[in-house]
């Protein structure tokens, strides 16, 4: 940290979601609900997962770690939004906002990982079943999730390198609820068009990249099964359906963030809700509606529970 002494701000106003106190008292309910379904949908999933030997497969193995990293993407945001709400002096300190930033982008990466690994999963499931099992074993599987984070890590820490050293020594006010690159680069002493280039190039390519990648392989996929089946698309697309619905939700709000020139707006903080809060509450939801799998072990979870207690 011996970077941070040649910055003369200690600390950040985050603006937050200023509105009446009656909607500040309705957000800060809703937003608390959100979290707690996050948190208790994502951790039961892992649970499940863990629990329940018809699971311990290589898709279910993918998704209770991005289970997991869905609670951590909000823990990074959402209790400091929470907090914040009714508070009329909405502070973060410097160290606090720089790992604010850096959680969010290593989660980050770690997601678009996990999200890869599990569109190659279900392609190798519907396009390759014979050599699934071969293919996805236990210790690919592992290397994925090693990947991820390692991937976070680097792309994380490419831009934290430069952004930890630049000068504040004014302005520190931040228009969102959170801390962010394209918000903190406003705020330096200099002009930050370089840095700015340096993060949409950085997040900006990863996020429309995966992005892309992701519906491509989607895409091919559905052509696969088409092709061998005659135009019967049912199947595939009840097993993509859960998958490319969290993929938009996901990058929807990244791409308009990091591949748009930097917003002077604030859009993006809205729309960024829908990473940090909206989409973890709602996976949990998407992968058990649509998935018999989940759906039958919660089943089974349900009768074990029933006869240890009344047997």
């Amino acid at each position: 940290m011996d970077g941070l002494n040649v910055s003369m701000v200690s600390e950040f106003m985050l603006l937050g979601l200023s509105t009446a106190w009656e909607t500040k008292v309705f957000l800060m309910l809703t937003f608390s609900l959100l979290y707690l379904g996050i948190i208790l949908g994502n951790l039961f999933i892992v649970f499940l997962i863990v629990v329940d030997s018809h699971l311990h497969s290589p898709m279910y193995f993918l998704l209770a770690n991005l289970s997991f990293n869905d609670v951590w993407v909000s823990s990074t945001t959402v209790p400091k939004m929470i907090s914040d709400i009714l508070n009329e002096c909405k502070v973060i300190t410097f160290q606090g906002c720089m790992t604010q930033i850096c959680f969010i982008h290593i989660m980050g990466g770690v997601e678009m990982v996990l999200l890869i690994a599990m569109a190659f999963d279900r392609y190798l499931a519907i396009c390759k079943p014979l050599h699934y099992l071969n293919i996805m074993s236990p210790k690919k599987c592992v290397s994925f999730v090693a990947l991820g984070w390692v991937v976070g890590v680097v792309h994380a820490m490419s831009q934290f390198s430069f952004v930890i050293n630049l000068p504040f020594c004014g302005p520190n006010k931040i228009d969102s609820f959170y801390c962010d690159f394209p918000r903190i680069i406003k705020l330096a002493c200099l002009d930050g068009a370089k840095f700015e280039f340096v993060v949409a190039a950085n997040s900006g390519f990863m996020s429309m990249g995966t992005f892309f990648l992701l519906l491509l392989s989607y895409v091919f996929i559905l052509i696969t099964v088409w092709k061998r089946s005659s135009g019967d698309l049912s199947k595939a697309l009840v097993t993509l359906s859960a998958h490319i619905t969290v993929v938009v939700l996901f990058f929807t709000p990244c791409m308009f963030l990091y591949v748009w020139p930097f917003p002077t707006s604030s859009v993006d903080k809205y729309l960024f809700i829908a990473d940090f809060a909206i989409t973890p509450a709602l996976n949990p939801v998407i992968y058990t509606l649509r998935n018999k799998d989940i759906l039958i072990a919660i089943q089974r979870l349900g009768k074990r529970i029933h006869y240890d207690i009344f047997c």
